[in-house]
């Protein structure tokens, strides 16, 4: 799992370098836009998933940050441990 949120990383930094004009041509295009519609989607996962956001041991807005970039990856381990029973504060 730890090399897909390294390439979700490696993905929001591409397009990054994008946005900022290090990079340019359709390939950049391109990387912006999958990014955008990823972080589009994680956003929606956020409202959907509230339940599970609150479950991290951290701050809520760590967690937050965390569903943003990496959506069901960082969601699914709090999904399974809620539903083991198992919580922390």
């Amino acid at each position: 799992m730890r090399w897909i949120k390294f390439s979700c990383l490696l993905l929001y930094g591409m397009a990054l370098a994008g946005w900022l004009g290090v990079w340019s041509g359709d390939s950049a295009i391109a990387t912006q836009l999958v990014a955008t519609l990823i972080l589009a989607v994680h956003a929606i996962e956020v409202v959907i998933a509230f339940k599970y956001v609150r479950l991290y041991q951290g701050p809520l807005a760590m967690s937050v940050v965390l569903t943003l970039l990496f959506g069901l990856l960082h969601l699914r381990p709090l999904e399974q441990r809620a539903r083991r029973g198992v919580r922390h504060s």
